[in-house]
């Protein structure tokens, strides 16, 4: 007797333990809410061994419970409240399952500002994207935490395609190189948590394999300093776009592990998604032509390989027909919004995602904050597919609710006439004139976001360093009816193609990273080449800042003669006109074939300015153009 009433005397404070153990809570999505919102419902994702069984109460004033949704897998419990009338503060919620019980405090933040009050980024601004990595590095680096381990992965600034060190510090020591340049915007590609390992010298780097949607990815900073680097460019007059993917996330993200339901995901279709080599085998990749979302005559099989293909295999594709999954990304989105103080979204591969589930995202954020921004990727190059995807097209009967779209089409076409001589017909500048002859698609062109490269593209110089044709490129963007987004390094002729990888065209900005041999941040540390093109830009964009003629005002173009391009922007008596020779030869800018601009007859003398230059001229007389010459003429009537 003695023996089990010894063993019994010895299992009892384990017995006792297992009796009183709490309910297993690893984590909730958001950690955080806010209180004051039009949309007063709340999602809590919560997560935890065995939690779906749980009961969950709260007697927080104002806070109602609406409903518990139990998912497929054991460790997921979804918990809808409503908010309607709470106040911030430390809302207790009762977790029960069985005869145990666990009280979570959760938090309910007041907002710093109303809805109204978050201004998004317009054709007013200038965007300069850069990629986190390959820009610049300070502070210190990311050291291991073990109590939120990450993947391997390897720092090699040799490998183009491997992590170079970058990070939120280094960008923020250089917030003054941006004010100096005259950018009034700043993309960043994705910052978020990418806690996936090397695979055959190839990282994700870059961004877009998301693994945890509510925290910065360590190796770039926390989410502290994202705030505070937002804070810093703010007192800087300088906005912060961020880049978020919803089409799809990356692979390492706990939900792969262990799936919340069977519909999470698209494509799957039984398959055993924990294991990458069955992803390979038997999950359908994405056909990458966009066409059939809105091709009024496409085929079933068409529109599912393009919406619900997975983009890579180790970027597994979201299922926004289910209305938690959106419900989830939605809140993300607002989240950051309220938390970072971000001033835009740019949302990548935006058709591939369900277009009813994206239009509910961008209706609820429009409702919420009203005069935000989102553009969304629409990578197809005519503009009748870009315009249908813009907010309250008229070519389709399902509104997008999406202010700012991208123009592929001007990237396209400029891709071309940089290597064309203007003819009389198609070739050259011709290309964008005929471009901005469908501007009658869109609602509004002042929300198209245009470009000449981008992290995606190969570099505008590709492999070279010729500046004539890049100035000609950047005259137009910076003038026309749109919102210009340049891509870092474009103002010193950072050159490159994709022919090798994508790593060269994302090469580190010079000076960005210790022990580098120049400091291109500074005058003296560029070339001769490079700083003709530094100042050549940054004049013309501070002069931009302000300019009412270029962003509010009317913009008329003539058709190229004898290689001559000519856009007119005009507000309130002021004149500019960008002047583009789209040939390699010597031209002549004709003044009378302009006179509609200055009335009946032509002045005696109208003078204008260049602005990059300083040049002097008088429009009403002909002048000769430069072998592809770009001029920016500020006119005095």
């Amino acid at each position: 007797m003695k023996k089990p009433l010894l063993l019994l005397l010895l299992l009892l404070p384990t017995l006792l333990m297992a009796k009183t153990s709490t309910p297993d809570i690893a984590r909730i999505d958001p950690a955080n809410w806010y209180v004051g919102l039009r949309n007063t419902s709340l999602q809590l994702m919560v997560y935890g061994k065995g939690i779906r069984e749980a009961e969950v109460t709260t007697d927080y004033a104002g806070v109602r419970i609406d409903s518990l949704v139990r998912l497929d897998s054991p460790n997921y419990l979804l918990v809808y409240l409503s908010l309607d009338g709470a106040k911030a503060g430390i809302m207790p919620l009762t977790f029960r399952v069985g005869r145990k019980q666990k009280i979570v405090c959760y938090e309910l933040r007041q907002r710093e500002k109303a809805g109204e009050e978050h201004v998004g980024f317009s054709n007013a601004d200038v965007l300069y994207m850069l990629m986190p990595d390959r820009f610049a590095q300070a502070g210190p680096v990311y050291k291991a935490d073990p109590r939120h381990p990450l993947n391997t992965y390897i720092v090699d600034r040799e490998a183009h395609s491997l992590r170079h060190g970058g990070n939120l510090e280094g960008i923020r020591q250089h917030l003054d190189y941006f004010v100096e340049l005259g950018v009034t915007a700043l993309w960043f590609t994705p910052v978020l948590e990418n806690n996936s390992p090397d695979r055959n010298g190839y990282s994700t780097y870059h961004g877009y394999a998301t693994t945890d949607y509510y925290r910065v990815d360590p190796r770039f900073g926390t989410n502290e300093q994202y705030r505070q680097l937002i804070d810093e460019a703010h007192a800087k007059g300088l906005k912060v776009v961020m880049d978020m993917i919803f089409n799809h996330c990356g692979y390492e993200h706990p939900w792969i592990a262990d799936l919340p339901s069977h519909d999470w995901l698209n494509g799957i279709a039984g398959t055993d998604v924990t294991s990458l080599s069955n992803v390979e085998q038997s999950v359908g990749m994405t056909s990458y032509k966009l066409t059939p979302v809105l091709d009024p005559y496409a085929s079933d099989v068409d529109r599912r390989e393009t919406v619900d293909g997975w983009f890579v295999p180790t970027m597994p594709d979201l299922n926004h027909r289910n209305q938690h999954v959106m419900t989830y990304l939605i809140q993300n989105s607002i989240w950051w919004i309220e938390t970072a103080g971000i001033d835009g979204i740019r949302m990548d591969t935006y058709p591939y995602a369900d277009a009813t589930g994206m239009a509910r995202w961008m209706r609820i954020l429009g409702e919420e904050y009203p005069r935000f921004n989102v553009v969304g990727e629409t990578w197809v190059t005519e503009p009748a597919y870009t315009a249908a995807w813009q907010k309250d097209s008229r070519l389709t009967a399902n509104n997008s609710y999406l202010p700012t779209v991208m123009d592929f089409a001007f990237f396209d076409r400029l891709a071309q006439a940089k290597n064309e001589e203007t003819d009389g017909w198609w070739q050259g500048m011709n290309r964008l004139y005929s471009t901005f002859v469908y501007d009658y698609l869109y609602e509004d062109p002042t929300h198209v976001m245009a470009f000449v490269d981008n992290h995606d593209t190969d570099r505008f110089l590709g492999e070279g360093q010729d500046a004539a044709p890049l100035r000609q490129a950047l005259a137009l963007l910076l003038t026309v009816r749109r919102i210009p987004q340049l891509y870092y390094g474009t103002e010193i002729m950072m050159n490159g193609t994709k022919a090798v990888s994508d790593g060269f065209v994302r090469k580190d900005f010079p000076g960005g990273f210790a022990g580098d041999q120049r400091n291109a941040f500074t005058a003296a540390g560029r070339t001769e080449a490079e700083q003709q093109m530094f100042q050549w830009l940054s004049r013309l964009l501070h002069w931009r800042q302000g300019n009412a003629a270029i962003i509010s005002g009317s913009m008329k173009q003539f058709i190229p003669v004898d290689g001559v391009y000519v856009i007119a922007r005009r507000q309130e008596g002021r004149t500019v006109l960008t002047i583009i020779n789209g040939t390699s030869k010597a031209a002549i800018f004709s003044a009378a074939r302009y006179v509609e601009l200055w009335g009946q007859t032509m002045p005696a003398s109208i003078p204008a300015v260049d602005v990059p230059t300083g040049q002097a001229y008088d429009v009403a007389r002909d002048f000769e153009l430069e072998p592809r010459a770009a001029l920016v003429l500020d006119v005095a009537m």
